[in-house]
């Protein structure tokens, strides 16, 4: 890692070795929290996530082949996004929250009444959801009745200081999201989302600190969010192939 250059090359942080290991460290915390009321639950999840496993490597195959045409590739893009919605829907069902495709800008909404919290994100990208979902697993449960988990947003020209304090709170919700990213077999880059700044940005040490907080998460598991958990140990199992996974 070279920490002078903000261009971070994060598929360094979890080739298939660690990617193991911190599947395994993710399995061994989940099961001191499990308990027999649970257990049906569990079986029912895990029954799932060979399914999705299936799914994800038949994605896949379109996904990183580049022989397939524009049209198929984009199609692909779309039912790996379905995907990704079926599954978040599926783990955090008991959490009365759904992750829906927007049309336009990301938003959270959070429950009411009867209707479940929405987890909006931009027209329909994959990484946005994954972008959107950091932000919900770092928001806990009292931001979570908030909309847009009680965040202030500037748009695209921030000041400097609006552009500090932006990426003071990214820090968090980009490293789950590269986190997640990678445990989908994606590449991933920070966005310091600021591309018409009238400002020098050469000094910014964003992308070093989302990278070291990766590290971090990644030496430290029972540090990441409770739901960061659950979610990043059901890509790591469906996602990174068996034959990978036990090099």
């Amino acid at each position: 890692m070279n920490l002078s250059d903000n261009k971070m090359n994060f598929s360094d942080l979890l080739p298939p070795a660690e990617a193991s290991s911190l599947l395994k460290q993710l399995t061994q915390l989940g099961s001191h929290t499990e308990n027999s009321a649970n257990n049906k639950l569990h079986l029912d999840k895990d029954k799932y996530l060979n399914e999705c496993r299936s799914q994800w490597q038949e994605l896949s195959i379109t996904q990183f082949d580049n022989t397939h045409t524009a049209e198929l590739i984009i199609d692909s893009e779309r039912l790996a996004t379905d995907w990704l919605i079926q599954l978040f829907n599926t783990l955090f069902a008991d959490q009365q929250v759904i992750l829906v495709r927007s049309d336009g800008e990301p938003e959270y909404f959070p429950a009411q009444n009867d209707k479940p919290a929405r987890i909006e994100f931009a027209h329909g990208f994959f990484a946005s959801a994954l972008h959107e979902i950091s932000h919900w697993c770092v928001a806990g449960d009292a931001r979570r009745q908030l909309s847009d988990f009680g965040y202030w947003y500037a748009p695209d020209g921030r000041s400097a200081a609006q552009q500090q304090a932006f990426e003071r709170v990214e820090i968090k919700p980009q490293a789950l999201e590269c986190l997640f990213t990678l445990a989908c077999g994606r590449n991933f880059q920070v966005s310091q989302d600021n591309l018409f700044a009238d400002f020098d940005t050469s000094s910014s040490t964003f992308a070093i600190d989302v990278y070291q907080q990766v590290q971090s998460y990644i030496a430290k598991p029972h540090t990441l969010p409770r739901d960061a958990k659950t979610l990043l140990t059901a890509l790591l199992s469906a996602c990174i192939f068996p034959s990978k996974i036990n090099a």
